[in-house]
Order: structure tokens, then sequence, then C-alpha cells
């Protein structure tokens, strides 16, 4: 890439800021939750459409892929972005708070699908610059299992793409730098329903019945034993218990109780050991009480893996574009939350980044999923300019 092409694609980028951030306020003022994007994904097709030399198509219901095809030849770069909000009721006091009800751009998708409509429109600016294709995923569902990745995936987006790129803004980092991981970036992440079958009775008379309830507390306190007594020390894995259901009444003891929870881990073989472990405990437990179970043990998100060459081209490519001090060297298990841009990644080689986005003067200072979180807006130029300059790091064959 010449001066002259640089000085031209940083002076779209500053074109367009000031948009991107009145794109994602207006996002976050209209959260929809997953697999109902029906609004956001509309506004995203129309944005695309208003920018000219991009083809469009909707794999999915609520999902938006963008094609802009260079007038040179190169490799497919896909650039992706999630839409959907979380069901969280907002407790922000600033004036583009959310208006639906309940619902809430909590973990930072608006400000994903803003900085990648804000990439797309520089970049079909630069259509006869560009080697290769740049194709824009704009996904849905990210943050409920299967996840819309997956969908995406079986419905061919990935057809024909050489790499892809994701990016997540991250408020506990203060603005101004981008995590790099190598490897494992995200955890497997795996959901289980668990029901503790007892013998209902009166509160009185419990000799009487079967205590789901006892027998759960017993249970919830011996899977802790999984992590600290079965798996070895120097391996990352969770097992949380997050809900728990029973009784009606407080006189009287319920026939079950259900259980619901989640398991993080890193190495595919601890993946697999700790619903066998689960069981055995859970079995042993209800088996000393007289009682039954039933347990329904999900695999979900895979480990989001960067691959290696990629990974380094974007490291070298955020020294160039946002100097070498934005570079944040991530360890491996350093995020325990899961991402379905793993069913991109599984793929094709993929490189997930994470964009800082905290501001403590600001007060963001709220972590993902809590009903103050927000982001530094300044931070949107940081992934824009990522996004922009990508395609022209990696899209030449030469």
């Amino acid at each position: 890439m010449t001066m002259i092409e640089t000085i031209t694609i940083d002076k779209l980028i500053d074109s367009v800021k000031d948009t991107v951030v009145e794109w994602r306020r207006y996002l976050h003022q209209n959260p929809e939750r997953s697999f109902q994007e029906e609004k956001t994904s509309q506004f995203v097709y129309e944005k695309l459409e208003s920018f000219g030399n991009l083809e469009l198509s909707r794999p999915t219901k609520t999902s938006v892929v963008g094609r802009l095809v260079g007038n040179r030849p190169g490799r497919v770069l896909a650039l992706r972005a999630d839409m959907d909000a979380l069901p969280i009721q907002e407790e922000n006091d600033f004036e583009f708070v959310s208006q639906n009800p309940g619902i809430m751009h909590a973990c930072g998708h608006d400000g994903h699908t803003a900085m990648l409509l804000g990439a797309a429109k520089v970049l079909s600016q630069l259509k006869d610059q560009l080697c290769g294709e740049v194709r824009f995923l704009f996904q849905h569902a990210e943050e409920v299992p299967p996840g819309g990745a997956m969908e995406m995936v079986k419905a061919g987006v990935l057809d024909g793409v050489d790499q892809v790129i994701g990016l997540h803004l991250a408020s506990p980092i203060p603005t101004g730098r981008i995590g790099v991981g190598y490897g494992p970036v995200s955890a497997n992440c795996d959901v289980f329903t668990l029901s503790i079958n007892g013998k209902g009775g009166h509160s009185s008379q419990p000799d009487t019945a079967i205590d789901p309830i006892v027998i759960s507390a017993q249970v919830v306190s011996n899977l802790q034993s999984i992590i600290s007594r079965n798996i070895a020390t120097n391996e990352k894995a969770v097992v949380s218990v997050t809900q728990i259901h029973g009784g009606s009444a407080q006189n009287i003891i319920p026939q079950s109780v259900q259980l619901n929870g989640t398991v993080r881990s890193f190495n595919p073989k601890v993946r697999e050991e700790i619903p066998k472990l689960m069981e055995r405990i859970v079995k042993g437990i209800t088996e000393a009480h007289g009682a039954t179970y039933d347990i329904h043990y999900e695999f979900g998100y895979s480990s989001v893996v960067n691959e290696e060459i990629l990974t380094r081209q974007m490291e070298e490519l955020i020294g160039e574009v946002l100097g070498k001090e934005f570079i944040l060297p991530l360890e491996q298990g350093t995020m325990m939350g899961s991402e379905d841009f793993s069913a991109f990644s599984d793929v094709v080689p993929g490189c997930f980044l994470m964009v800082a986005a905290g501001n403590e003067e600001k007060g963001i200072i709220y972590p993902h999923h809590h009903p103050k979180f927000s982001v530094d807006e300044a931070s949107l130029e940081h992934g824009v300019k990522l996004l922009v300059h990508a395609p022209f790091k990696l899209n030449n064959k030469e």
C-alpha cells in the first residue's frame, strides 16, 4: 500500500467516526434479543445498501452478509460482528438508554455492529484499490446456544473464505489497547439441567419424605470437588450451578428440584471428562438418599482458537496502524467466557481480538452483562481502523 493510499484510507476513516458513534447509539437504544433481530438486521441491510458496491444477502432470517469484490485478484477475508442484545433491564441514565423494557446491549454488540458498518462504508469506497474480496458477516444470536454463527456457516457464508477476523469490545481493559492472544482465547462452554427427584411431604414430617432440597445442597457442594480434586491444577475449568428451582410453599417438602448451570474448559479431554464426573457424583448422592435424578448435558460453543500466522499478521497490523503501545499480549485462558465465533474459526483460520473499551474517568467500569455496562466510544475508531486496514494487509497473495 502506498503512502497516498494510507492517507486516503485514514481520511475516510476519520470522516465516518462520528457516524459510527451515532449508529452505535441508535442500536443501543433499540436492542433486540437473539433470533429476534428483525429491525436491527433491516437497519444494517439498508445502511449497507446505501453504501453501494456491495452484494447483499440474508442467509438467515435475521442476519445480513455483504460482499465487496475488489478489482484485483486476492484472498477472501470475512469480517464478523454480532448484533443481538440480552434480557437485562438497563440501569444507565444517558440519553440513548434502551427503549425496549427488559432488553439491553450489555455486551458491546451494538458497538461491534457499528464498527463493521463503518468499515463497510469506508471499504466500499476503496473497491478499485482492493485485492480479492471482503465479506461482511452481520451475525444474529451470539448469546443463545447453539448460536447464530453455526446457522450462518450451514447457510454457506464461509464458502470460498480464506480467513476470518472478529473483534470484541472489552470494558475491563482501559481504552487504548488491543488484546492479542495465540491459541485458545475463549473457553468451551457447555450447559446442564439436573433434576433431583425425591418424595414430597409435609415439612413437619421430613422422615416420611425424601427431601430433594437437602439432596440438592449436597450435590451443589460436591460438584465443586470436580475442579479442586479431579482436574489437574495446571488446567483451567469451572463448574457453576447458576439456578435452583424447587418448592411452592414454606410447609411443603417438594417432589423435585431442578438445577441449571454451565461448565467452562479449554482442554478437550477435560471437557469430555467433566460430565462423567458430574454424573458419578449425582448418582452416588441420590442413591444414598433413595432419590433419583435426570440429567441433560449439552455441549455448547467450542473454544475460539486464534491461528498463529493470521494472529501474528494482525498483531503487526495493530503496531502499524495504531502503534505498538496498543498491543496487549493475552495469556491463554485469560477469557473464561465463550464465543460462538468459534463456529467460524473452526472452519477457516481465524483471529479474535479484544478492543479495550473501559474508562474509569467516564464511569465506564462495569463488567459485561451488567445493567450499567457501557463502552468508551473512543474505542470504536480503533476497531474501525483495524477492520479497514486488515484486507490491505491480508488479501494480497503476493
